[in-house]
């Protein structure tokens, strides 16, 4: 890619969502024309055991992570199909996902997000860790909604009036 190396490209938050798999494919779509990279970041968390759980129930870091690291290639499988695109660079880390995006965010061109709808018929919202991104970064945040399957895509619109006619 031709971009600036010390710049972290453009950095989409992950957790496995249509919405994230749209911030994916717009975000690359954006590096392209931009010259740059993708980071497609999930963060994730240990989660605390239930002390009443039995020892052998509760998941350990290790496998907690790689539940992590699973999530974050089937997405950028899913998103890409087979043959990811080379400007795409997936980062598993450990950390509340606000801060880990903020942190990774830093140095970008910009941070990607993806917005889930949350009903029938209902506007896409920001989650609590797109209100927190929005809140602090220091870059722009684009915020992606998920396609949706019940409408039509777009359509380009002609302009009926000035075909064929010398537009100065």
């Amino acid at each position: 890619m031709t971009g600036c190396d010390d710049v972290n490209g453009i950095v989409v938050g992950i957790d496995g969502s249509e919405a994230s798999r749209a911030a994916l494919r717009w975000a690359t779509d954006q590096a392209h024309s931009l010259g740059t990279q993708v980071v497609a970041v999930h963060a994730w968390e240990a989660a605390p055991a239930a002390p009443y759980a039995p020892v052998a129930a509760r998941p350990t870091p290790a496998a907690q992570r790689e539940r992590a690291a699973e999530l974050l290639a089937a997405t950028v499988r899913e998103t890409f199909g087979p043959r990811v695109d080379p400007a795409v660079r997936a980062v598993l880390v450990e950390g509340p996902p606000a801060r880990v995006l903020l942190q990774q965010a830093h140095s970008a061109l910009l941070l990607a997000l993806g917005l889930r709808r949350h009903g029938q018929g209902e506007l896409p919202a920001v989650g609590p860790v797109g209100r927190e991104c929005l809140r602090h970064a220091t870059v722009p945040v684009v915020t992606v909604p998920a396609h949706d399957r019940t409408t039509a895509p777009l359509r380009a619109v002609e302009d009926t009036a000035a075909v064929g006619k010398d537009v100065a």
